[in-house]
Protein backbone atom coordinates (compact mmCIF):
# COMPACT_ATOMS: atom_id res chain seq x y z
CA UNK A 1 0.00 0.00 0.00
CA UNK A 2 1.34 3.43 -0.86
CA UNK A 3 2.40 5.69 1.97
CA UNK A 4 0.08 8.65 2.35
CA UNK A 5 1.20 12.26 2.53
CA UNK A 6 -0.04 12.42 6.10
CA UNK A 7 1.89 9.36 7.25
CA UNK A 8 5.06 10.59 5.52
CA UNK A 9 4.77 13.92 7.32
CA UNK A 10 4.12 12.16 10.64
CA UNK A 11 7.15 9.89 10.16
CA UNK A 12 9.37 12.87 9.32
CA UNK A 13 8.07 14.65 12.40
CA UNK A 14 8.81 11.64 14.61
CA UNK A 15 12.37 11.32 13.21
CA UNK A 16 13.08 14.97 13.87
CA UNK A 17 11.63 14.66 17.39
CA UNK A 18 14.03 11.80 18.09
CA UNK A 19 16.96 13.87 16.78
CA UNK A 20 15.95 16.79 19.00
CA UNK A 21 15.72 14.51 22.02
CA UNK A 22 19.24 13.19 21.41
CA UNK A 23 21.21 15.70 19.35
CA UNK A 24 24.58 14.04 20.00
CA UNK A 25 26.44 13.33 16.76
CA UNK A 26 26.43 9.73 15.64
CA UNK A 27 29.05 7.95 13.61
CA UNK A 28 32.53 9.09 12.62
CA UNK A 29 33.44 12.77 12.76
CA UNK A 30 32.53 14.76 9.67
CA UNK A 31 34.46 17.54 8.12
CA UNK A 32 32.75 20.92 8.33
CA UNK A 33 31.55 20.92 4.74
CA UNK A 34 30.10 17.40 5.02
CA UNK A 35 28.26 18.38 8.21
CA UNK A 36 26.80 21.53 6.67
CA UNK A 37 25.85 19.68 3.50
CA UNK A 38 24.07 17.02 5.58
CA UNK A 39 22.16 19.83 7.31
CA UNK A 40 21.16 21.17 3.90
CA UNK A 41 19.75 17.78 2.87
CA UNK A 42 17.88 17.36 6.16
CA UNK A 43 16.18 20.76 5.86
CA UNK A 44 15.35 20.15 2.20
CA UNK A 45 13.66 16.87 3.18
CA UNK A 46 11.68 18.67 5.90
CA UNK A 47 10.48 21.23 3.35
CA UNK A 48 9.39 18.37 1.05
CA UNK A 49 7.45 16.77 3.92
CA UNK A 50 5.87 20.14 4.70
CA UNK A 51 4.66 20.46 1.11
CA UNK A 52 3.07 17.00 1.42
CA UNK A 53 1.48 17.67 4.82
CA UNK A 54 -2.27 18.07 4.89
CA UNK A 55 -3.16 18.71 8.51
CA UNK A 56 -2.39 21.91 10.39
CA UNK A 57 -0.83 19.81 13.17
CA UNK A 58 1.62 18.17 10.78
CA UNK A 59 2.41 21.53 9.19
CA UNK A 60 3.06 23.11 12.58
CA UNK A 61 5.34 20.26 13.67
CA UNK A 62 7.30 20.38 10.43
CA UNK A 63 7.55 24.18 10.35
CA UNK A 64 8.80 24.11 13.95
CA UNK A 65 11.46 21.57 12.99
CA UNK A 66 12.46 23.55 9.90
CA UNK A 67 12.78 26.78 11.88
CA UNK A 68 14.82 25.12 14.63
CA UNK A 69 17.14 23.42 12.15
CA UNK A 70 17.68 26.65 10.23
CA UNK A 71 18.30 28.74 13.35
CA UNK A 72 20.90 26.26 14.61
CA UNK A 73 22.51 25.89 11.18
CA UNK A 74 22.75 29.66 10.67
CA UNK A 75 24.20 30.19 14.12
CA UNK A 76 26.96 27.59 13.77
CA UNK A 77 27.85 28.96 10.35
CA UNK A 78 27.98 32.54 11.59
CA UNK A 79 29.87 31.75 14.82
CA UNK A 80 32.31 29.10 13.66
CA UNK A 81 32.32 28.57 9.90
CA UNK A 82 32.18 31.97 8.22
CA UNK A 83 34.98 33.68 10.21
CA UNK A 84 37.71 31.21 9.15
CA UNK A 85 36.18 30.97 5.67
CA UNK A 86 36.50 34.74 5.31
CA UNK A 87 40.16 34.51 6.36
CA UNK A 88 40.93 31.71 3.91
CA UNK A 89 39.10 32.45 0.66
CA UNK A 90 39.78 35.17 -1.87
CA UNK A 91 36.15 36.08 -2.62
CA UNK A 92 34.92 37.35 0.75
CA UNK A 93 31.74 38.62 -0.92
CA UNK A 94 30.54 35.01 -0.76
CA UNK A 95 30.59 35.17 3.04
CA UNK A 96 29.01 38.62 3.13
CA UNK A 97 26.17 37.49 0.87
CA UNK A 98 25.61 34.36 2.96
CA UNK A 99 25.29 36.46 6.11
CA UNK A 100 22.77 38.77 4.43
CA UNK A 101 20.81 35.74 3.21
CA UNK A 102 20.74 34.47 6.80
CA UNK A 103 19.26 37.80 7.90
CA UNK A 104 16.42 37.44 5.42
CA UNK A 105 15.76 33.87 6.51
CA UNK A 106 15.70 34.90 10.17
CA UNK A 107 13.00 37.47 9.45
CA UNK A 108 10.80 34.86 7.76
CA UNK A 109 11.50 32.33 10.54
CA UNK A 110 10.36 34.83 13.17
CA UNK A 111 7.21 35.54 11.17
CA UNK A 112 6.45 31.84 10.73
CA UNK A 113 7.03 31.15 14.43
CA UNK A 114 4.61 33.96 15.33
CA UNK A 115 1.86 32.45 13.17
CA UNK A 116 -0.11 29.24 12.94
CA UNK A 117 -0.96 27.02 9.99
CA UNK A 118 -4.19 28.07 8.37
CA UNK A 119 -3.51 31.76 8.84
CA UNK A 120 -3.22 33.88 5.70
CA UNK A 121 0.25 33.71 4.12
CA UNK A 122 1.54 30.96 6.46
CA UNK A 123 2.10 28.40 3.69
CA UNK A 124 3.42 31.14 1.39
CA UNK A 125 6.02 32.20 3.97
CA UNK A 126 7.19 28.62 4.42
CA UNK A 127 7.42 28.26 0.63
CA UNK A 128 9.39 31.50 0.22
CA UNK A 129 11.71 30.42 3.05
CA UNK A 130 12.23 27.13 1.20
CA UNK A 131 13.11 28.98 -2.00
CA UNK A 132 15.50 31.34 -0.21
CA UNK A 133 17.20 28.42 1.54
CA UNK A 134 17.50 26.50 -1.72
CA UNK A 135 19.22 29.52 -3.34
CA UNK A 136 21.54 29.93 -0.34
CA UNK A 137 22.45 26.23 -0.36
CA UNK A 138 23.21 26.30 -4.08
CA UNK A 139 25.62 29.21 -3.67
CA UNK A 140 27.36 27.64 -0.69
CA UNK A 141 27.72 24.23 -2.32
CA UNK A 142 28.80 25.45 -5.77
CA UNK A 143 30.91 28.47 -4.85
CA UNK A 144 31.91 28.79 -1.20
CA UNK A 145 32.52 25.15 -0.29
CA UNK A 146 34.69 24.32 -3.33
CA UNK A 147 36.80 27.43 -2.76
CA UNK A 148 37.22 26.57 0.91
CA UNK A 149 38.26 22.98 0.10
CA UNK A 150 41.22 24.45 -1.80
CA UNK A 151 42.57 26.17 1.33
CA UNK A 152 44.68 24.88 4.19
CA UNK A 153 41.84 25.07 6.71
CA UNK A 154 41.47 21.98 8.92
CA UNK A 155 37.94 20.97 7.96
CA UNK A 156 37.95 17.97 10.32
CA UNK A 157 38.73 20.11 13.38
CA UNK A 158 36.22 22.72 12.25
CA UNK A 159 33.63 19.98 11.72
CA UNK A 160 34.15 18.79 15.30
CA UNK A 161 33.58 22.32 16.60
CA UNK A 162 30.46 22.72 14.47
CA UNK A 163 29.11 19.36 15.63
CA UNK A 164 29.65 20.16 19.31
CA UNK A 165 28.07 23.61 19.02
CA UNK A 166 25.17 22.22 17.00
CA UNK A 167 24.42 19.66 19.73
CA UNK A 168 24.54 22.40 22.39
CA UNK A 169 22.17 24.64 20.44
CA UNK A 170 19.74 21.83 19.64
CA UNK A 171 19.65 20.92 23.32
CA UNK A 172 19.06 24.53 24.41
CA UNK A 173 16.76 25.72 21.61
CA UNK A 174 14.91 22.41 21.32
CA UNK A 175 13.61 22.93 24.86
CA UNK A 176 12.31 26.35 23.89
CA UNK A 177 9.85 25.12 21.27
CA UNK A 178 6.34 26.56 21.50
CA UNK A 179 4.81 23.24 22.51
CA UNK A 180 7.38 22.73 25.28
CA UNK A 181 8.72 19.51 23.81
CA UNK A 182 12.44 18.91 23.61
Amino acid sequence: MATTKKSKAAKASARADRRRADPSPAGPPQDAIALLTADHREVDALFEHYRAAESDGDKLALATQICLALKVHAQIEEELFYPPARDQISDTDLVDEAIVEHMGAKILIAQIEAMAPGQPLYDAKVQVLSEQVRHHVEEEETELFPELRETRIDLEALGAKLSTRKAELLQRLGRATPDGEA
